[in-house]
């Protein structure tokens, strides 16, 4: 198992390098000089100067990617220059929004999808196999940005059961983590009717029945651990999706997370905040895919062997 784990974080180290490497290239590939965009055309020369010698774009590019890497290193992002702060604070401070939000979304789409996904497999073509189908369906047609104003509309303004937007207390998490978990459910319940499909045809299922274990036993235990695998690829790649969509989700609530940040910094044109948002995101990314394939090995034994 620990050969296992050291192999894959032998397999990280040119994916950091990459998303480290990309977002250094952000600033460079902008059209135009990024400090005068940064400060605005008025800006004056001398301006313009101090500023790039302040954020190090004087010397050759190769001596700013080294500097941007030692940055990286000693958790140095730059300076933000509407906040006049550094980018790692500013970033680490909407961090845990952000990821509060994506786990609460996966866990909505786990809830529903799970269920959903098996009672479709065990009632194939008949009348709640079919209803899950078109309901999953629907789900994945329906965007963040459409999804989000309708749960406003009708749970927190109709009914009044649910704040409109902010951050607080779990009652402020509901309608954004149902509006970016709600396509993710959708995908996810397809997937663990497939999957549970294909094993309840298999030999060891069978076999199982044949001993006379219990049929909550036979789908649970043991259909959908092996079910779980290729499900798991998916949660693993939608991850990324769901921080993504969560710059959408969290303009509509007014969530106080990256994704909001994200949006703001590039209406200010606060590059290096850009490029800190973007770089937390990338790496929150690979990481979720390295503990995804731990979690292979978890639930497949043969996958270790």
């Amino acid at each position: 198992m620990l050969r296992y784990v050291l192999t894959r974080l032998a397999y990280m180290v040119p994916v950091v390098w990459l998303v480290v490497s990309v977002v250094f290239l952000m600033i460079h590939i902008v059209p135009g000089d990024p400090v005068q965009l940064m400060l605005g055309e008025g800006a004056a020369g001398v301006d313009i100067q101090a500023a790039r010698h302040a954020y190090g774009l004087d010397v050759p590019l190769g001596q700013q990617y080294l500097n941007y890497w030692k940055g990286v290193l000693h958790g140095d992002l730059g300076q933000s220059l509407r906040f006049n702060r550094n980018v790692a604070s500013i970033v680490a401070e909407r961090y845990p929004p952000t990821i509060t939000l994506t786990f609460a979304a996966l866990v909505v789409a786990l809830l529903l999808a799970v269920p959903a996904g098996v009672r479709s497999a065990r009632r194939r073509n008949r009348w709640d196999d079919r209803v899950l189908s078109f309901v999953s369906l629907l789900g994945l047609s329906f965007p963040n940005f459409a999804l989000g104003p309708i749960l406003i509309l009708f749970f927190a303004v109709y009914l009044g059961l649910l704040p409109v937007s902010g951050a607080g207390d779990w009652r402020h998490l509901v309608l954004p983590a149902v509006t970016l978990g709600g396509a993710l459910a959708a995908i996810l319940t397809r997937m663990v009717r497939t999957a549970m499909l294909e094993e309840l045809g298999q030999d060891y299922i069978r076999t199982a029945r044949a001993k006379g274990l219990p049929e909550r036993t036979v789908v649970y235990k043991h259909a959908l651990r092996n079910a779980m695998v290729p499900v798991l690829t998916v949660v693993g790649l939608q991850f990324g999706a769901l921080l993504a969509g969560a710059i959408v989700t969290e303009t509509i609530f007014s969530w106080p997370g990256i994704g909001r940040l994200t949006i703001s910094a590039i209406q200010s044109r606060d590059y290096y905040l850009v490029q800190g948002c973007i770089l937390a995101i990338g790496l929150t990314y690979v990481a979720v895919n390295f503990f995804t394939d731990l979690l292979y090995s978890a639930v497949n034994p043969r996958i270790r062997q």
